[in-house]
């Protein structure tokens, strides 16, 4: 039996809130306005939580999409599309977008973009896209991206609040798909916890938690991907610190699988 004098005390409760009402996003518009809109007719007042976006509306509102009908493939992209049974022009987006190509095979291309994430076509989407034919790209910077909604929802009296932009990823090793964090502003992307001790007294020697990837996760269970849901309102996880993309990615010489 559990001594309750010396049982850990147990976390407040987390309350996840779908956002609707949000139109299809253009290039132009007022992301801030739009979100204020729509958590005014749900009656949420967005302070003191977590406002989970995902990438696409970000990159819409920014005019991050681009018209397949006006990309010129080269010869690279040719010869994938070729290999791989793909459309040239989504491929010629796609190394546009890259670094470098980490694995291709199978139909799929890994690729390291230039914010340093590792992900399937660099982040280029046809899905869910403002018309036939355009693909939708990552931001530019992200955690500028999310700093940007964050002080225009200030500016509209949603104060001390937290931006965290989400994408969906695949893993290695695992199947399915998880919403991940790819940019943030107003909350730090790791936790760290080491040198604090366990429930049973032990001294944490390695565990940092990224809280902003848990945060994105949990709001993909109500971001349904038909459903029209871009934005998830999280209330009751604290929010310390500051932080950048950057620190959720692993260095290159610390890295195994380089």
């Amino acid at each position: 039996m559990t001594d309750s004098a010396t049982s850990p005390a147990v976390p407040a409760p987390i309350r996840m809130t779908a956002l609707g009402g949000i139109p299809a996003i253009n290039t132009g518009d007022d992301l801030a306005g739009l979100i204020h809109t729509a958590a005014d007719a749900a009656g949420l007042d967005l302070g003191e939580g977590i406002l989970v976006v995902c990438q696409k509306i970000i990159s819409k509102a920014e005019g991050r999409t681009l018209a397949l009908a006006d990309v010129e493939p080269r010869a690279e992209a040719l010869r994938i599309a070729e290999e791989d049974g793909k459309d040239p022009r989504h491929v010629e987006i796609v190394l546009g977008e890259s670094v470098r190509v980490v694995r291709r095979g199978r139909g799929v291309m890994i690729c390291e973009t230039s914010h340093g994430l590792v992900c399937a076509n660099a982040g280029v989407d046809l899905s869910n896209t403002p018309g036939r034919d355009i693909a939708v790209l990552l931001p530019v910077d992200s955690d500028a991206s999310a700093a940007r909604l964050r002080d225009g929802l200030a500016a509209l009296g949603h104060t001390d609040l937290a931006v965290v932009v989400s994408d969906t990823f695949g893993r290695p090793w695992r199947e399915g798909l998880v919403d991940v964090c790819i940019g943030s502003a107003g909350i730090a992307p790791i936790a760290d916890i080491r040198g604090s001790q366990d429930w049973m007294g032990r001294e944490l020697q390695v565990t940092t938690m990224a809280t902003v990837d848990q945060l994105a996760a949990a709001a993909g269970l109500l971001m349904i991907k038909d459903a029209g849901i871009p934005a998830v309102w999280i209330q009751g996880v604290p929010r310390v610190g500051e932080g950048k993309l950057e620190d959720l990615l692993r260095k290159p010489e610390e890295d195994l699988f380089r």
